[in-house]
């Protein structure tokens, strides 16, 4: 069958897009992502998401890392949804978007030629308890710059959740061969069954953060709008930044704002673009598991 699709990113984190709001084909969505997202067999993204129907919203957000696992939510993927509903007038300024981790609300701040150019997403509030991190705890304790052994290397960490959980290490910047060599393995530490995405975080001023991302089923990406936020939250917790923090990233600039208090949402601001689309030929028979 032929699948028509759409390729869109925010900041580089790029993903396919596949509107199934009236139609869900019910096709071997983790094997799509496996194939289609391989940059050099495939289209090539850091995953796919569907455009999904929802009963009281605008759209529902189903997300599949390139590996074909799924994803609860993402920043800089749900700020391009936004602009693919908007662009085609299937949503307005302000929406309301279901994903796994509960329900968040885009907002475009700035368009051109009826084009979404910014858009700023409430991401809900984050969460410091370590079980919202992990399924081997069950208690509230918060874990922010506390140690933790990989390889016989010791690291200072801190966790938070985003409604999907991070890991940042503070200090010096990774370069990317760093990034790649620690990041798996911060990854699948036996502490986090369900893997985490793992972020180099280092504070350039009061109100200025450089990031790096490794994330879990994507490996190293440009961008990651949970990760911004959930490192946003800690660094403010921490008292290494104040409110709103211009956070660098490979792929670009993003904005963060937290209030400081555990009920105040995380809000993201930052662009969008669409990049091209098209169609493929798919076969479930030939996709293999």
């Amino acid at each position: 069958m032929q699948l028509s699709f759409w390729k869109l990113h925010g900041c580089g984190n790029d993903y396919l897009y596949f509107d199934i709001r009236h139609r869900d084909p019910g096709l071997n969505w983790p094997a799509v992502a496996r194939q289609l997202c391989d940059r050099h067999f495939g289209v090539g993204a850091d995953g796919i998401i569907l455009i999904g129907p929802s009963a009281s919203h605008d759209a529902r957000m189903h997300i599949y890392n390139s590996d074909g696992s799924r994803s609860e939510m993402c920043g800089n993927g749900l700020r391009a949804m936004a602009k693919w509903l908007f662009d085609r007038q299937y949503a307005g300024v302000r929406q309301a978007i279901e994903t796994d981790a509960g329900t968040l609300y885009p907002e475009i701040v700035r368009a051109q030629s009826g084009k979404a150019v910014q858009i700023r997403v409430n991401m809900g509030p984050p969460r410091f308890a370590r079980c919202a991190v992990s399924s081997l705890w069950d208690d509230e304790t918060p874990w922010l710059e506390a140690p933790l052994t990989v390889s016989d290397r010791e690291f200072t960490v801190s966790l938070v959740s985003m409604g999907n959980p991070h890991l940042m290490i503070f200090g010096p910047l990774w370069d990317v061969q760093t990034m790649a060599e620690w990041g798996p393995k911060l990854e699948h530490h036996p502490w986090f069954p369900a893997r985490i995405n793992v972020h180099s975080v280092e504070v350039k001023s009061r109100q200025a953060m450089a990031m790096r991302h490794w994330e879990r089923g994507a490996g190293l990406t440009l961008a990651c709008g949970t990760g911004v936020a959930a490192a946003t939250a800690a660094a403010i917790r921490l008292g290494l930044v104040t409110s709103p923090v211009q956070v660098t990233v490979p792929g670009g600039l993003l904005e963060a704002e937290w209030n400081g208090t555990d009920r105040d949402p995380v809000y993201l601001t930052g662009p969008a673009e669409e990049v091209f689309s098209g169609t493929v030929e798919w076969d479930d028979n030939q996709a293999g598991d």
